[in-house]
């Protein structure tokens, strides 16, 4: 019996995620949809695919401070471990936006966010399960100035990252800039990657014994609105499409080479 999780799953990529890991999964195993809405929740679990795993909509804000560590407890309870997790839920900004107004939710969603989902699920993970953070190829060193990489490589634990993301955070909200790229998109996404690393480094032999996989993934474009405000979209894959690779990242047979890497279409995107 399975149990897989995925934030962030009221629309977009994320939905597609859940929807299609009850497709894919067995009438005995069970997907968690959560986010941060409970209508929204509701609604998405509600349109859930029938005949596959059973889905459960659950709240669970990634921006509280609390909420993983005690989402994490419940799933330890009622199934003792868990056999696939994927933080997905992310923070949607435009391009009108001022980062100033915004950097500090931001941080809190995509970045503490993350690090509080890993520090909490890597203890439960079975054997042969995932924990996969969807990222993007903009999250490696190749787009951030040289003299900014020391920022992400020094850190060895979680604690240390959070607090130099903090720094930059607190840069961007008091314009103190300086050789940071003003989409705060690479950051933050170079900080979910970094957080990954740390972490694999830490659990490696171990995980690669029993099989798991801990990785960041890259789902490429997608044709979303969100991602439309951006870019020209027209020609993406959309979520559904987009969420195959993810999945089989997810279901199929860990890969070693693909431990604690960003990992694009099964191939792995070098951090540096």
């Amino acid at each position: 019996m399975a149990v897989a999780l995925v934030t962030g799953a009221t629309q977009g990529l994320g939905l597609a995620l859940a929807h299609g890991l009850a497709r894919r999964l067995g009438p005995s195993d069970t997907v968690y949809l959560t986010g941060r809405d409970a209508s929204r929740v509701a609604t998405a679990a509600e349109a859930a695919p029938r005949g596959g795993a059973e889905v459960r909509g659950a709240l669970f804000d990634v921006a509280d401070p609390g909420a993983a560590r005690e989402l994490a407890e419940q799933i330890a309870r009622r199934h003792g471990g868990i056999d696939v997790v994927i933080g997905n839920a992310v923070m949607r900004i435009g391009p009108d936006d001022d980062p100033r107004a915004f950097i500090d939710e931001y941080v809190q969603v995509n970045n503490h966010g993350t690090t509080r989902l890993l520090r909490a699920f890597a203890p439960l993970v079975n054997d042969g399960g995932k924990l996969l953070v969807v990222a993007s190829s903009l999250g490696t060193l190749h787009h951030l100035a040289p003299v900014l990489h020391g920022r992400f490589t020094a850190p060895s634990t979680l604690d240390e990252l959070d607090a130099q993301v903090a720094r930059w955070r607190d840069e961007v909200a008091d314009r103190r800039t300086g050789a940071w790229p003003d989409f705060v998109n690479i950051p933050s996404k170079i900080g979910q990657v970094a957080a990954v690393r740390i972490l694999a480094a830490q659990r490696r032999d171990a995980d690669l014994k029993r099989g798991v996989l801990i990785a960041a993934v890259c789902p490429g474009m997608i044709n979303t609105p969100t991602s439309a405000l951006w870019w020209d979209v027209s020609t993406a894959p959309t979520p559904d499409q987009a969420a195959t690779a993810v999945l089989d990242l997810a279901l199929n047979p860990a890969e070693p080479r693909h431990y604690g890497e960003l990992v694009r279409h099964g191939e792995v995107v070098p951090f540096s």
